[in-house]
């Protein structure tokens, strides 16, 4: 259905005529009366009786008016919500995510969007590198974050730091006061390792493989979470990216660079390459890409 000529109906029955439909409206009467004949012609049925000197509605306008002024004001409320939306960013959106974002990363940038977007709702997918660029393909996050892998023709990537690996231990432990820790210093060490499913893993194992080491992994687990309540509880120590862990986190857990040398994943920003962001979105998206992370 036309929603100029049932528009044009309401005008013209609410305003008594065609001359004061046409100004509200901003158009010609001519370019009104076409409307009108448009929407009557659709409906095969006369709304109006129109003579030289006046307009009525006929016993089937009566009975239409009622919701064609409810289609009109549903319309009016949509299209000044959408408005309102894009004007102020208001809205829900979801974001794809490698849990180990969570960890500091990302909250420092909710909070300052939450601040300023109070009413606005994010869903948060935290998933695997893999999952997290499906979900964005698929249509079920808006964008994502994830390990930099290999790119896809559909989506659009920015990349946001680099994200070194590092070495952490509990007290007390032979490398301990180290400034920084070689591939080679932690053959001994007893590993507690991520699951070989897992981004950091794969890329941790490739650049292993390229040196010709083999490091010991006596506990596997699935996130990086896990490694670190393992290793505070001092079962073991962990090869993890530095954004996960910040100095202070767990008392007497250390975080020690690891050189020779200096491996870092890249973590990027994910975005479909065609079609745009919902209002919400755009404004999250921006204020990932202009912050500037570091990896203590």
């Amino acid at each position: 259905m036309d929603f100029d000529g049932v528009q044009a109906f309401v005008a013209i029955a609410e305003l008594g005529g065609f001359s004061r439909a046409a100004r509200q409206l901003h158009i010609t009467q001519t370019a009104l009366t076409r409307r009108l004949q448009k929407l009557e012609a659709y409906l095969g049925l006369q709304l109006l009786d129109r003579t030289t000197r006046r307009v009525e509605l006929t016993s089937v306008g009566r009975e239409f008016l009622p919701q064609a002024r409810g289609i009109v004001q549903e319309m009016t409320r949509a299209v000044e919500r959408l408005k309102d939306m894009s004007s102020h960013g208001r809205g829900n959106f979801t974001l794809a995510c490698v849990p180990s974002m969570t960890s500091h990363v990302l909250p420092d940038v909710i909070r300052r969007y939450a601040q300023r977007h109070p009413d606005n709702h994010i869903r948060l997918l935290d998933a695997s590198s893999h999952d997290v660029r499906e979900a964005v393909l698929n249509g079920q996050a808006e964008m994502g974050i994830a390990v930099q892998g290999e790119r896809h023709a559909d989506l659009q990537e920015v990349v946001l730091f680099e994200d070194p690996l590092t070495f952490i231990c509990r007290s007390p432990h032979p490398l301990q006061d180290r400034r920084s820790v070689s591939w080679s210093d932690m053959r001994e060490a007893d590993l507690i390792v991520v699951s070989s499913f897992m981004a950091t893993r794969i890329f941790m194992d490739y650049q292993l493989a390229k040196r010709g080491l083999r490091l010991n992994g006596n506990y596997e687990v699935q996130h990086h979470a896990t490694a670190i309540n393992l290793v505070a509880a001092g079962v073991g120590s962990a090869i993890l990216p530095s954004s996960t862990f910040q100095a202070g986190d767990r008392p007497q857990v250390h975080k020690i660079p690891i050189v020779r040398p200096s491996v870092k994943r890249k973590i990027t920003l994910l975005r479909r390459k065609h079609g745009g962001l919902s209002p919400a979105a755009e404004i999250f998206y921006e204020m990932l890409r202009k912050t500037r992370f570091t990896s203590h």
